[in-house]
């Protein structure tokens, strides 16, 4: 497995619709939490907003270095990744 940093930078969605709303509502639940956390809060907060910002946006950087892809297919199904040779 290699991760290709050409790909990276094409910015489509790769996201799946399901995944978007675990991103922001564990993104949200993290920026909350980071309120209330003495010590910890901006490693949460950090995480938090990686989380809304990917679920928002439908794209995510790790999945497009590894070629990875959630969103529906025509066919109605979630693909785990996308094969290609």
């Amino acid at each position: 497995m290699n991760f290709d940093f050409k790909r990276m930078l094409k910015f489509e969605h790769n996201v799946g619709e399901k995944e978007k709303k675990y991103r922001l509502y564990g993104g949200a639940a993290l920026l909350f939490i980071s309120l209330f956390v003495p010590g910890g809060e901006v490693l949460l907060l950090l995480v938090g907003l990686v989380l809304v910002a990917t679920g928002y946006s439908g794209w995510c950087p790790v999945y497009s270095g590894l070629n990875k892809n959630t969103c529906e297919t025509e066919g109605g199904t979630e693909s785990g990744s996308s094969s290609e040779g």
